[in-house]
């Protein structure tokens, strides 16, 4: 079969056949294995991850990791070996511990996947017999019955009273009737002829002729998804970005103090010590481990909700995310049918109509989903009644009869198709039609229905048949709903407050999901279907995204060209889901993902898996999110406001002091100072307006923070070197000390100041943070007035030049909190998508 084929079931069974080279007594044992051979195995390419070598080859290759491992290398090559080993040190735990957390998470995810199935009845050799089910070719004549997964997709060739619920595949949650026959329609939904691979027999049995296997499947075709390379996320093109950044910036920096020291005579090995520790101070050393460690915390948190995280960096990306696609059946909505309404013969609500639909599911022998609805909702319908006899459903005529015997006598209950039953009342044409509009009025509302009929019984006792299915007496309808979850609407509200826009994707009928989105709190006036996006561009397509937030009867690729469409916007797209349908979208999205008991294809193509298949625990993952990235900005945002600034004053000093302004050994024991400083960032608190809305990395903005913050700090340096040298003329080695002191008060302090967009002094920072903080201060302010001191070169300082450091420190804060005001305030909250 081509690509361009129309669909298997718009053709006959005996095309199909002649095509195939089979007939309906199936193949032999040698066929098949030669089919086998020529087909390949009734089986997806499993879910590939790379090894540990792999995972850490490609952490190490990001630009960050390569200027670490370049600074560390060369400081130990020149003499540095602690300072070069500290370095390389944190950088491989984190890379370690990034790759070991990821693995951990998708051996987790592995556990729960289960297998679509495990052998399958195929006739061979002219008897049927089980065979595993990657052994299933086409050509195959295969066997289902009630509780059996479909192995393959078929054509029906015979089938009695079967029915399959195809959810996982199309999002109809209602069991679909399965006959032999032809049909026109081209989608899946409304293909009655054809079983397809994953969805589950109901009711029944039936014969069927294996026409696609492995990946030429509906639920293959899904599959297929995750052989594709996945995109990096928003995340790892942000840390990119400004790896990159901090990359040409520690270059551009290096060879002009590399030049000018040359230049200015220094001596060789001196200067290129001098600017390899430039390097290494403008190197955000920490980011990896800090972004690591954070997202792990977030991770663990999570998984105390019941999510596993398979992909670290999707913790932060749920944060960042703008617009939310989900699925309907399992994540809105239960998947679980239950009566809605209970409408009498004179069109309002009655509970007779219920109360006897009950007693006919509970005489009528295997239970459908309608039948179980019916039973939970009035369980003692049939209490004191007996079975006399029976009519099983005919799934040709679309009604089953039942007779019962009770207290008052034996009654005759008829149920099925609204058309099926009316036909056998006494009603006249008018209000025939007149229930008939009733039923088309509820499909409206997303409710489907059934009619229910009796009348009294005389005579001997037998089983009903077409001539006794007249005269009945019109009991009413009953409607059946697939309701949205409890906790639904006040998870949807709980993301729109929190900048989240919801837009759903289903598979099934249009005017459910229209009536869905109304129930959960949507306000959509439209409803586009498969067919409507079928016939836009994807310009167009691109323009109704905006405006609309319900699609019905979407196909698997629809959906995924949905969750482009809206990436090309420039949002960040979240998408839930649970089927087979689901896995493009599940794989193409910023983020994806799944539910536990969800379709192996779907946690597969997922970056979280839900164990509760709740939408409020999205909502706590999304402030988790934003949580994460909100510490992880504290870190970058004290490099830009300090740690840049200070190294562009050693870079500005060096080329008009006629000494180093700090020593090699100086700087990096600053430098590992600063860094233990902000070990407790990712155990600090977040302001509750952090979380409130999406939150993105923004590279504009953060320039512009080290812009305004990164000068401000040099400017109070070259204050401190002009009062140094003018004011109190102190000798090199107590300039450098007392540099030391301002520099180490003046970076480890500010993180109090720019930590919040509130006062600091009104949120305070977390236990771990402070003494992180205020221990690595202590021993910056200690070490130059001891022995240990000499050891880096440090003189005490005179007093009053100790005391003129903590003025200008002061002053420095001060303004720092003015400025970060303005900063905050005027942070863009929306980027363009690269």
């Amino acid at each position: 079969m081509t690509q361009d084929a129309p669909p298997f079931w718009t053709r006959s069974a005996d095309a199909l056949l002649a095509d195939l080279g089979t007939s309906r007594d199936g193949l032999s044992a040698a066929e098949a294995t030669e089919r086998l051979a020529r087909y390949g195995p009734n089986s997806d390419s499993a879910e590939t991850h790379p090894g540990p070598a792999r995972a850490i080859a490609r952490r190490l290759l990001e630009p960050l990791s390569l200027i670490l491992l370049a600074a560390g290398l060369v400081s130990a090559a020149t003499g540095d070996a602690v300072g070069g080993s500290i370095i390389v040190v944190i950088l491989g735990f984190s890379v370690l511990l990034d790759t070991y957390q990821e693995g951990q998470a998708v051996h987790a995810a592995a556990i729960l996947r289960q297998s679509v199935a495990v052998s399958a009845r195929v006739r061979r050799d002219g008897a049927f017999v089980a065979v595993a089910i990657e052994a299933v070719v086409p050509g195959d004549i295969v066997e289902v019955r009630a509780g059996d997964i479909i192995p393959a997709d078929a054509l029906i060739l015979d089938s009695t009273a079967f029915t399959a619920n195809e959810a996982a595949l199309t999002g109809e949650p209602y069991p679909v009737d399965k006959r032999a026959g032809l049909v026109t329609a081209t989608t899946p939904a409304e293909a009655s002829n054809a079983l397809f691979r994953g969805a589950i027999a109901q009711t029944g049995t039936a014969t069927a002729l294996v026409v696609g296997t492995g990946r030429a499947t509906l639920f293959g075709s899904a599959a297929a998804a995750l052989a594709t390379a996945a995109a990096p996320s928003p995340f790892e093109r942000d840390l990119h970005a400004y790896g990159l950044l901090t990359t040409r910036l520690t270059l551009a920096l290096v060879v002009v103090v590399l030049t000018a020291s040359i230049f200015l005579g220094r001596p060789l090995l001196q200067s290129l010590l001098f600017a390899v520790a430039l390097a290494v101070g403008l190197t955000p050393e920490l980011l990896p481990m800090i972004t690591t460690v954070t997202l792990s915390r977030g991770a663990m948190r999570m998984a105390k909700r019941k999510v596993i995280v398979k992909r670290l960096a999707s913790i932060h990306d749920l944060g960042a995310m703008t617009i939310l696609c989900t699925d309907k059946t399992g994540t809105l909505t239960s998947a679980q049918i239950s009566l809605a309404r209970s409408i009498g013969a004179t069109g309002i609500d009655d509970p007779e109509a219920a109360r006897l639909g009950a007693m006919a599911a509970a005489f009528g022998g295997d239970r459908g989903a309608l039948d179980t609805a019916l039973v939970t909702a009035s369980p003692d319908a049939a209490k004191d009644w007996t079975l006399a006899a029976q009519s099983v459903f005919d799934f040709d005529r679309r009604l089953g009869t039942v007779l019962a015997t009770g207290a008052g006598g034996t009654i005759l209950i008829t149920k099925g198709a609204p058309e099926a039953v009316l036909a056998g009342c006494n009603l006249s044409e008018v209000d025939q039609a007149a229930i008939l509009a009733q039923v088309r009025a509820l499909a409206e509302q997303g409710l489907r229905a059934i009619a229910i009929a009796s009348r009294p019984w005389t005579g001997p006792t037998h089983a009903p048949t077409r001539d006794d299915e007249t005269n009945l007496v019109y009991a009413g309808l009953c409607a059946f709903a697939d309701p949205p979850k409890a906790t639904a609407p006040a998870a949807v509200a709980r993301l729109q407050a929190a900048g989240i826009r919801l837009k759903i994707l289903s598979g099934d009928d249009p005017v459910v999901v229209g009536r869905l989105a109304g129930l959960v709190g949507l306000a959509t006036s439209r409803v586009l279907s498969g067919t409507d996006i079928a016939k836009l561009s994807d310009d167009a397509l691109a323009v109704q995204v905006r405006n609309v937030d319900a699609y019905g009867r979407l196909a698997p690729d629809q959906k995924a060209r949905l969750v482009r469409a809206l990436q090309a916007s420039g949002a960040i797209v979240g998408y839930l889901g649970d089927g087979i349908n689901d896995a493009p979208a599940l794989k193409l999205a910023d983020i994806g993902l799944s539910v536990a008991g969800a379709a192996s294809v779907a946690q597969a193509s997922a970056d979280m898996i839900m164990l509760d298949s709740d939408l409020g625990v999205v909502a706590d993952g999304v402030e988790e999110g934003r949580r994460t990235f909100a510490n992880i900005l504290k870190y970058v945002r004290m490099g830009a406001s300090s740690n840049f600034g200070n190294m562009l004053s050693m870079a500005a000093a060096s080329l008009f002091l006629p000494f180093l302004p700090m020593l090699p050994t100086q700087i990096l024991l600053n430098n590992l100072l600063y860094d233990v400083s902000e070990i407790g960032i990712p155990f600090d608190g977040v302001r509750a307006e952090a979380v409130a809305r999406p939150q993105v990395w923004s590279m504009p903005a953060l320039i512009r923070f080290a812009a305004v913050m990164g000068p401000l700090s040099s400017a109070f340096d070259l204050l401190t070197f002009a009062g140094l040298s003018l004011v109190f003329h102190v000798a090199a080695p107590e300039f450098r000390t007392a540099w030391f002191l301002e520099s180490m008060a003046t970076q480890i302090l500010v993180i109090f100041v720019i930590r919040t967009n509130g006062r600091p002094w009104a949120d305070l920072p977390r236990l771990a943070l402070a003494l992180s903080s205020l221990g690595a201060l202590l021993v910056a302010m200690v070490l130059p007035f001891t022995s240990v001191g000499d050891w880096f070169g440090f003189v005490a300082p005179p007093l009053v030049v100790v005391a003129s450091i903590g003025g200008i420190t002061l002053a420095y804060l001060v303004l720092a909190e003015l400025l970060k005001t303005f900063l905050f305030d005027h942070r863009p909250t929306k980027r363009a998508r690269r």
